[in-house]
């Protein structure tokens, strides 16, 4: 997979507003406000970035967390981890491997068989529906 390594100035003109704050500047969109929280579509989930595939709707679950949920990445090389101790508190922040784009987080307290909930901002993606 080839990284992409843009500067905030070269992303900016790419996303949307809304994009960049989550993709760029680590923000959150409010809880049950994203466009597939709720989605139930097959297909799988790519960057809102770069477009790498991310996550399968198949691992896709209704965590009522407000945030779209998955018990795992498509593959584990599309995403990477790292600490964020923002919001004096210590949590696994989940970022877009190819470049390095802000998803959300990952817990430990999601459904068998993985026992993960990676919930990410459904601005961070993309949804490539099966046809």
């Amino acid at each position: 997979m080839d990284v992409i390594d843009k500067t905030d100035a070269e992303w900016k003109p790419e996303l949307t507003r809304e994009q960049f704050k989550v993709l760029r500047k680590r923000g959150t969109e409010r809880p049950f406000t994203g466009r597939y929280v709720y989605s139930k579509e097959s297909g799988s989930y790519h960057c809102g970035a770069c477009d790498a595939e991310l996550f399968s709707s198949e691992a896709k679950f209704d965590s009522g967390t407000g945030w779209p949920s998955f018990t795992e990445p498509a593959t584990a090389e599309a995403i990477s981890t790292r600490t964020d101790r923002k919001l004096l508190m210590v949590r696994t922040e989940v970022l877009c491997r190819r470049c390095g784009s802000h998803l959300g987080h990952v817990f430990e307290d999601g459904p068998a068989p993985t026992g993960m909930r990676y919930c990410i901002n459904s601005v961070a993606l993309d949804l490539k529906e099966e046809r």
